[in-house]
């Protein structure tokens, strides 16, 4: 698929690689709206983030993610009935919102994305953001993440599993504004693994990610 620049097609499945998130393009309108009839709620109009409120973030110390109006996610489950698992999912869903708000600084070193990794995680997360940097791209549209698991192996490590529906992301040339689209495939659709761990201040910080595009799980 040509839904990246050509400098990040060279890179290997590895954590970097596994950090595509919102770099995959859809089709045009008529193609997203045979996707849209087979996904439920992949409406953006009715999208509800996982993100804590502003007063939240604020209480909790973590910093604030603005992201610009062209670009949007949702995640579900948004929660969990269980506490831990619950503050896994929001601080996930908060990396997931710092690295594109990395991508769409061009900083690979935004504050809020070091704020939610460590180690490989940041390593792979940096990497990733300067692979967007250095070629001139950023990313608009909007990503489901959907079928979002929690296995909490220790007080203080954790892993998750989900899925992405990156059909209507699109790449976008910032010099130029030009949107790169490219038709919905099985390959538009994500499975993503991490491991999570608490920090002393008590936030789920991204240590390793891997990923498999095209995973039959996450198909519509």
């Amino acid at each position: 698929m040509n839904r990246r620049p050509t400098v990040l097609a060279a890179l290997t499945l590895t954590a970097a690689a596994a950090l595509t998130l919102s770099a995959c393009g859809g089709g045009g309108d008529s193609d997203e709206d045979k996707a849209n009839d087979k996904i439920a709620g992949a409406d953006t109009g009715t999208e509800k983030s996982a993100s804590p409120s502003a007063s939240e973030t604020a209480a909790a110390g973590r910093p604030k993610i603005e992201l610009p109006s062209d670009f949007k996610h949702s995640f579900t489950p948004d929660g969990s009935g269980d506490t831990v698992k619950n503050a896994i999912l929001k601080d996930n869903a908060e990396l997931v919102r710092a690295l594109d708000a990395a991508i769409i600084a061009q900083d690979p070193r935004l504050p809020a994305l070091e704020f939610y990794t460590e180690g490989e995680g940041a390593v792979a997360a940096q990497k990733w953001v300067k692979a967007f940097t250095d070629a001139g791209w950023t990313v608009t549209g909007s990503v489901r993440y959907f079928d979002r698991q929690v296995t909490v192996s220790s007080k203080n490590a954790a892993s998750l599993s989900y899925c992405a529906d990156e059909s209507k992301a699109f790449s976008k040339v910032i010099k130029t504004g030009e949107i790169k689209k490219t038709e919905v495939t099985k390959k538009s659709y994500v499975a993503y693994g991490a491991q999570v761990e608490k920090n002393d201040e008590g936030v789920w910080e991204l240590m390793k990610i891997s990923s498999t595009r095209g995973a039959d799980r996450c198909q519509p």
